[in-house]
C-alpha cells in the first residue's frame, strides 16, 4: 500500500503542463520513467528524455519577426520600380538588381553559413542576422539622394547577406524546440514570417511612397520608409540579444534527441554535403523546389512592371495584388504545415500543391490582360495560395528525406537552388516581356512548373525521420510489454492507481 502511494504520488507530481513540472517535483528517476523512451543508439538501445516548453513559441514567433523585418526589404524596391528607376535616374534593369542582389548574395554564402550553423547554432546565427539587417536598414537611411544608388545598393547588399542567416531556419528551429507532432506547423509559422515580411513590402512602400514628380519631396518620402524599417529591424535585435534561447534544456523529441547524441567529432560537414548530394530523392526535391520558387521570385520581382502594362498608374493596386498573393499564401502555409502534421502524407501533398501551382499560373497568365482588376486579384490569390503555400512543405519533406542530416544544410541546398533559378527566370521573363508581353513572360515560368511537377512525381517517399520517431514508439511499447509480463506497473498504470 505504501509503495502504491508513493508511485501514485510520483505520478501526480509529474503530471506537468507543457511548462515544467509542478514545484512538488522531487523524482528525476520517475520523470526519466515517465517521459523517456529507447530508441537505437550504437548497437545499444538507450533512452532519451524529451520535454516540451512553452517557450518554445516565444522563439519561433521571435525568429519570425526579424525573418518578417529582412523579407519586407528584399520586395520594397520592385513593388514601386518605377518610382525608384526615376528617382535614382537608372535602367528598371538596375532597379531589379536591388532584389535579386537577394538570391545573387544568398549563392555563394550559403554553405559557410550552413557550416557556421552547425558549429556554433542558432543563437550566433539570429544575432549575426540581425546585426546584418540592422546595418542594412541604417545604411539605406543614409542613400535617399537621387545621386546615392550604390549606397542604396550596400544597403541592399547588406540585408540580403542577414538573408542567408534566416531563410533556411525554420526547419532546423522547428527540429530543435518543437515536438514531432507540430514540427511542420512549426516551420510554417517560421516560413509564415518572411512571407508576411513580403506581405507588407507589398503594401506598404506603395503607400509611403507616392509618384511626385518633386525630388525633394520624393526622397523625403522615401527617407521615411527607410527610417521606419531601420527602427524596426533596431528593435528587433535588441530583443533578439536578450530573449532568443539556443536550443530548451532538454530535446523536444526522440528523433532530435539521437541527432543530438551525435558527438562532434562523428560529424563531418563535407561527408554531410556529399551525402546529401548521392541521395536521389532529395536532388529531385531540390530541383524541384528550386524551380517553383524560383518562378515566385521571378514573379514577385516583376509584378509591377506586369501590372503597370496592362494597368497604368495603379501601383498601389499592384501593391495589393502582391499582398493578396503573399496572404493567400500564408494561409495556404499554414493550412498544409497542420495537414502535414496530421496525416505525414509529404509527397502527396507536395505533388497536389505543385501541380495546383501550375494551374494557378496558367489561370493568371491568361486573365492578367482581360482589364479587370477584380479577377487579377482574385486568380493571384489563387496562385499565391499554392505557390507560396508550397515552401514549408519543400523544407519539411527535405528534412524528412534526409535525417538525421542537419536540417539548416538541407534547406540551405533547397534554396540555393531557388536563388539560382529565381535569378534566371527574372532576367529571362524580363527580357521576355520586354519582347512579347506579359502572356509569353507567364507561359515561360509554366513550362518549368511543369517540369517541377513531372519531377515531384517521380520522388520516392523515404519518410526517414518519422521512421526514427516510430522505431522509438515501437521499442517503448515493446519495453512496456515486458515490464507488464515481469510485473513492473508501467506510467500508464501507474496513472490510475488508486490509493
Amino acid at each position: 500500500m505504501g509503495e502504491s502511494k508513493r508511485n501514485s504520488k510520483d505520478r501526480s507530481a509529474l503530471d506537468t503542463t507543457e511548462n515544467g513540472p509542478h514545484e512538488e517535483v522531487r523524482c528525476p528517476d520517475a520523470t526519466e520513467r515517465i517521459e523517456s523512451s529507447s530508441i537505437p543508439n550504437g548497437d545499444s538501445s538507450s533512452g532519451f528524455t524529451t520535454r516540451l516548453f512553452r517557450r518554445r513559441w516565444v522563439i519561433v514567433f521571435l525568429f519570425s519577426t526579424y525573418s518578417l523585418s529582412n523579407a519586407y526589404q528584399w520586395i520594397q524596391y520592385g513593388i514601386i520600380s518605377n518610382i525608384f528607376t526615376k528617382f535614382y535616374s537608372v535602367d528598371s534593369f538596375a532597379v531589379d538588381w536591388l532584389s535579386m542582389v537577394y538570391m545573387l548574395t544568398y549563392i555563394p554564402f550559403i554553405f559557410p553559413v550552413t557550416w557556421l550553423l552547425d558549429k556554433k547554432g542558432l543563437r550566433v546565427m539570429a544575432l549575426v542576422a540581425n546585426a546584418l539587417n540592422c546595418a542594412g536598414t541604417w545604411i539605406k537611411v543614409a542613400s535617399a539622394k537621387p545621386d546615392l544608388f550604390s549606397v542604396t545598393m550596400l544597403g541592399q547588399f547588406a540585408s540580403s547577406l542577414a538573408q542567408v542567416f534566416i531563410l533556411g531556419m525554420p526547419s532546423r528551429l522547428a527540429s530543435v524546440w518543437f515536438g514531432a507532432d507540430e514540427v511542420s506547423t512549426a516551420c510554417s509559422i517560421g516560413v509564415f514570417g518572411n512571407q508576411l515580411g513580403i506581405a507588407i513590402g507589398f503594401l506598404i512602400p506603395p503607400i509611403l511612397v507616392p509618384n511626385v514628380e518633386d525630388m525633394d519631396e520624393l526622397a523625403y518620402h522615401i527617407r521615411i520608409m527607410f527610417y521606419i524599417s531601420a527602427g524596426v529591424a533596431t528593435l528587433i535585435f535588441i530583443l533578439v540579444v536578450i530573449v532568443f534561447q539556443e536550443k530548451p534544456e532538454i530535446p523536444p523529441s526522440q528523433a532530435q534527441a539521437q541527432a543530438q547524441s551525435i558527438s562532434a567529432d562523428e560529424y563531418s560537414y563535407t561527408a554531410s554535403i556529399l551525402r546529401l548530394l548521392r541521395n536521389k530523392n532529395f536532388m529531385l526535391l531540390v530541383v524541384s523546389y528550386g524551380l517553383n520558387v524560383g518562378c515566385f521570385y521571378a514573379v514577385s520581382t516583376l509584378l509591377n512592371r506586369m501590372i503597370i502594362e496592362h494597368y497604368p498608374g495603379e501601383e498601389v493596386n499592384a501593391g495589393r495584388i502582391g499582398l493578396t498573393i503573399i496572404i493567400a499564401g500564408m494561409v495556404g502555409s499554414l493550412i498544409c504545415g497542420i495537414w502535414l502534421d496530421k496525416t505525414k502524407s509529404y509527397r502527396q501533398t507536395t505533388l497536389f500543391v505543385y501541380l495546383m501551382s501550375l494551374i494557378g499560373m496558367l489561370v493568371y497568365a491568361f486573365t492578367l490582360n482581360l482589364g479587370h482588376l477584380w479577377v487579377v486579384f482574385i486568380t493571384a490569390g489563387v496562385l499565391g495560395f499554392f505557390m507560396t503555400g508550397y515552401l514549408p512543405l519543400g523544407f519539411e519533406f527535405a528534412v524528412e528525406l534526409t535525417y538525421p542530416e542537419s536540417e539548416g544544410t538541407s534547406s540551405g541546398l533547397l534554396n540555393c537552388s531557388a536563388q539560382i533559378f529565381g535569378i534566371i527566370f527574372t532576367i529571362s521573363q524580363g527580357k521576355i516581356i520586354d519582347h512579347w508581353g506579359t502572356v509569353a513572360g507567364n507561359i515561360f515560368l509554366c513550362i518549368f512548373l511543369l517540369i517541377g511537377t513531372v519531377m515531384t512525381g517521380f520522388i520516392r517517399s523515404d519518410l526517414r525521420r518519422q521512421k526514427a520517431n516510430i522505431q522509438t514508439e515501437v521499442q517503448t511499447v515493446s519495453k512496456m510489454t515486458a515490464d507488464l509480463e515481469g510485473g513492473v506497473a508501467p506510467p500508464e498504470i501507474l496513472k490510475e492507481g488508486k490509493l
